[in-house]
């Protein structure tokens, strides 16, 4: 809202992607962007769509859209005094049950009754929603116009489909697309819960009929939500530095098992969304070469889409190899040996990372990042 009124056009949209820890990023460039808005309580992203981690950033702004600088002050303290065990058990109780459930798996798998959910225990994170977010508010703002939707996406296990569940004005409608669909529901911290349930890592949750995991898994179109919800410009927030490239080099040892699996949740993460975002470019290059008129009378049922995507400068990977001692110890001694401690293990231990040094440094690299880029972010965003 502005003095009052509702916000001019619900068509700007903003896309937060996931990447556990590393979503702390996402906040350094809202505080930009609070910080570049000559008023900073008037929300400029009508339309919110999060996935796993950037799901929760998402989620928190939606519950608070009626000022936008507020809600962006208080997720920035809650992600400045971040702990490990805010997000999941990180002490030696937790994480000694934990590895005693997968050795016994392993060793005698006939036996166990119940097998082990997860990795990790994230009862603590439930805690922390409930405590932080009140959902009540998004239909507040959607009332009085500081809000257009709100979409959460997560992946079921048993349909194999991309669901986005959202939240929005009576005049956005439910979508269905090959694999990928779109749900009006109200929003809880359920949706939140298996929009983040990292594979593995965290304990599917159950939704309905269906158990979900990250939403990041099988999101063919992560910009998709957005622009079903009608947003005609797109700010995107990558977690992974643009334009990333390596020299090959000869490798004499075999990769650990962390530097897999961090592999494996980029691809699950990161590859998606580069390659969305390539094709809408291609899809705007081949719209404007068509000229209005004729896309007029051929009925063609695409438009033009700006979008605007801010990317870490860094890799964050190498910063999390630095900050990766700030773990609690019980957590060290167990991604240690699996080969996280080190470099090569960096992504894996990037996604776990919920330590201040590491979501500071993150903060504080999307701030200098979106600050950097000060007058493209203000005239993209009418700031």
């Amino acid at each position: 809202m502005e003095g009052g009124q509702p916000v001019k056009s619900p068509g700007t949209g903003l896309i937060l992607t996931g990447g556990g820890a590393r979503a702390a990023y996402q906040v350094g460039v809202l505080l930009a962007v609070a910080k570049l808005s000559s008023n900073p309580r008037r929300n400029p992203f009508p339309i919110l769509c999060g996935t796993s981690a950037g799901a929760i950033n998402a989620a928190s702004i939606a519950c608070v859209a009626d000022d936008f600088g507020k809600a962006v002050g208080i997720l920035a303290d809650v992600w400045r005094n971040m702990r490990a065990g805010d997000i999941y058990r990180a002490d030696a109780i937790g994480i000694g049950a934990s590895v005693a459930r997968w050795l016994s798996m392993l060793v005698a798998g006939w036996l166990v009754r119940n097998p082990p959910r997860s990795l990790l225990d994230n009862s603590p994170l439930r805690e922390l929603l409930v405590r932080h977010l009140d959902f009540s508010g998004i239909e507040r703002s959607i009332a009085n116009g500081a809000l257009h939707a709100v979409s959460i996406t997560a992946s079921g296990y048993e349909s194999g489909e991309s669901l986005s569940f959202f939240q929005a004005h009576p005049s956005a409608h439910p979508w269905r697309r090959v694999k990928r669909l779109g749900i009006r529901a109200p929003l809880a911290v359920e949706h939140l819960l298996a929009s983040s349930a990292i594979p593995f890592i965290f304990p599917p949750t159950r939704i309905h009929r269906e158990y979900f995991g990250d939403g990041s898994m099988r999101q063919l179109t992560p910009i998709s939500p957005a622009v079903h919800l009608g947003a005609e410009r797109i700010l995107v927030v990558g977690a992974n530095q643009a334009n990333e490239a390596f020299d090959r080099q000869k490798v004499e040892f075999h990769p650990s098992f962390a530097q897999i699996a961090g592999h494996a949740l980029s691809s699950i993460f990161l590859d998606g969304l580069a390659v969305d975002i390539e094709r809408m470019q291609r899809i705007n290059e081949t719209l404007s070469a068509i000229p209005p008129e004729i896309r007029a009378a051929s009925d063609i049922p695409l438009r033009l889409i700006k979008t605007l995507v801010i990317s870490p400068s860094e890799r964050l990977e190498r910063i999390a190899a630095e900050h990766a001692g700030a773990l609690p110890a019980p957590v060290k001694a167990m991604l240690t040996g699996i080969g996280a401690m080190n470099r090569q293990g960096g992504a894996l231990t990037s996604y776990l990372l919920f330590e201040q040094p590491f979501t500071r440094t993150l903060i504080d690299l999307g701030y200098a990042d979106t600050m950097a880029r000060d007058t493209e972010v203000g005239d993209f965003l009418g700031l």
